[in-house]
């Protein structure tokens, strides 16, 4: 198999094929990763940019090309949007990011948006700031060509460019393949997120339920809107694959579709997890506000408690403490020892009678 080049030797070099305005040229290395054509599965030696890759895929009348982007801007994205005839919607929305998974059908290609989730590792879900980070993959599907446009650091795809580099019998399907891979990849990382959620969301409940918990309300709001950026990534994109797996497009062969029926009950084990955490956090969250409550009432019996037998001495030291003549047991030999001796016995049955009670 031959080796992947590098496109490192590419830096300041500009398109052969002149456009009539052309853009302001940018070195290749600086957002594209890689650019590959791929004829009967296997890829052809070379490098190649995206002008000189179609040439020969449509001078061959077979093949694809495959160019992946990282986060390129509209003066970068251009040049490959004019070669292929991308949509300038699309092309809009692959440069600006932040879009939500879905479809879209523009003339001879297709636009695919899915969102990459990645587990942020911590020491505990107790103390973490950040669970799920999310990235974007944007993909314009042609007949002979596939575009993918990353966001985020997380979201490469140069293993499964090696992948199936190694499957030729998969690229054979054609760019369809590619988009097919790029979805399954996706979806096997949210199983990997949420099994990883799941042993968090574990944690979690063990230590809501444990007696003096650490696990604080501001927490669990926090793995409520972790849980919610997870849940944004995975719901909408059920439509998309299910209308990729009917075949809503020429485009997808039907030995391809198959694929995605699979990439599809993958999504639908994905969603009904997502969902059990998010009703399961709730639950959690509940009995997280009833624990705090609870607390806050037991505080409040122990000062309730602790002010009423404070107040029998208060009352009668107030009481003797007017500037009065006439006050009886004033001058009497045993009234003080009598009133301290009252006053201990008041506060000693207060206090167990408020011990029975279990307010102390």
């Amino acid at each position: 198999m031959p080796s992947i080049p590098s496109l490192g030797g590419l830096r300041g070099r500009t398109n052969r094929v002149a456009a009539p305005h052309p853009p302001v040229p940018v070195p290749l290395s600086a957002y594209v990763v890689d650019c590959a054509v791929y004829v009967d599965g296997e890829r052809l030696p070379g490098r190649w940019t995206h002008t000189d890759a179609v040439a020969e895929v449509r001078r061959r009348g077979a093949g694809f090309v495959w160019i992946g982007l990282h986060e390129p801007d509209e003066r970068q994205i251009q040049g490959v949007a004019e070669t292929f005839g991308l949509h300038e919607l699309a092309v809009e929305d692959a440069v600006n990011a932040h879009q939500r998974p879905k479809l879209e059908r523009y003339d001879d290609n297709l636009f695919v948006v899915l969102k990459t989730v990645r587990y942020v590792e911590h020491e505990s879900p107790t103390t973490a700031n950040e669970i799920v980070e999310t990235g974007e993959i944007m993909v314009f599907l042609g007949a002979d060509y596939i575009v993918t446009v990353r966001h985020g650091k997380h979201s490469g795809l140069h293993e499964l460019r090696e992948e199936l580099e190694a499957a030729p019998e998969r690229l054979r399907a054609g760019s369809a393949a590619v988009l097919h891979g790029i979805a399954d990849r996706v979806v096997d990382s949210y199983l990997a997120v949420t099994d990883a959620f799941e042993n968090d969301i574990d944690l979690i409940e063990k230590a809501v339920f444990a007696p003096r918990s650490p696990v604080s309300a501001e927490q669990m709001y926090l793995m409520k809107r972790e849980i919610l950026e997870l849940r944004r990534a995975v719901m909408p994109l059920a439509l998309p694959l299910r209308k990729l797996a009917e075949g809503c497009s020429p485009l997808i062969p039907e030995q391809v579709r198959s694929y995605f029926r699979d990439v599809d009950d993958h999504l639908t084990t994905v969603s009904e997890r997502v969902t059990s955490f998010d009703e399961l956090l709730t639950t959690l969250v509940d009995a997280t506000l009833a624990k705090i409550t609870l607390q806050q009432n037991t505080d409040m019996r122990k000062i309730t408690s602790w002010a009423a037998i404070i107040a029998v001495p208060t009352m009668v030291v107030g009481v003797y403490g007017m500037n009065f003549d006439n006050m009886p047991e004033l001058h009497w030999r045993f009234g003080y020892p009598l009133v301290m001796l009252v006053i201990f016995a008041a506060c000693l049955v207060l206090y167990r009678v408020f011990r029975r009670n279990r307010w102390l």
